[in-house]
């Protein structure tokens, strides 16, 4: 028997071995999130994206932005933008209350301790651990290429709507 074969029959043992075993799912088969509403629905963005959540602070209007720009606030010493989420996916706005929090998001490429923007939210929920194999792709009627839409939670009781941070970083105006 030729030595290539021998390698090829040594790597189907070892594949059908570890098929024998039983499925132990590894840290990389879990999602971790960080989950808020906007109005009624349930959003998530992945934690690596966010680097701090915070009450909100004063920010300052800035004339010619989309509706959905609040403005710019100054993040110990770093001036970024202040998104509304519900205007930008058009469900209203978001009213301060008690409960509403500044989202700082960091793009995943960046190795600074200094977030990009801040994101308006109406009410944090919690901490989400979600296995990978729970998650679908966004429905085939949205554009998945240039959507925000990572992709969909399932929960027991509820779905979870999982957000790219990348593409709400993206500049649009």
């Amino acid at each position: 028997m030729s030595e290539q074969l021998q390698q090829v029959l040594q790597k189907q043992h070892s594949q059908q071995n570890q098929l024998a075993k039983p499925f132990e799912p590894i840290e990389s088969d879990i999602v971790q999130l960080i989950g808020f509403y906007i109005g009624d629905e349930e959003y998530a963005i992945p934690i690596l994206n966010i680097q701090e959540i915070i009450k909100p602070i004063e920010f300052t209007r800035v004339p010619s932005v989309p509706e959905y720009v609040l403005g710019v606030f100054n993040m110990r010493g770093n001036v970024m933008p202040l998104i509304d989420l519900a205007r930008l996916f058009n469900l209203g706005h978001c009213e301060m209350t008690p409960h509403t929090r500044y989202i700082i998001l960091r793009s995943e490429n960046s190795t600074s301790i200094v977030g990009e923007a801040g994101f308006v939210i109406d009410k944090l929920t919690e901490a989400i651990k979600i296995p990978h194999s729970k998650i679908d792709p966004p429905p085939q009627t949205l554009d998945s290429r240039n959507g925000m839409i990572d992709g969909i939670g399932k929960r027991e009781d509820s779905i979870l709507t999982i957000l790219k941070a990348q593409a709400l970083l993206k500049r649009r105006f």
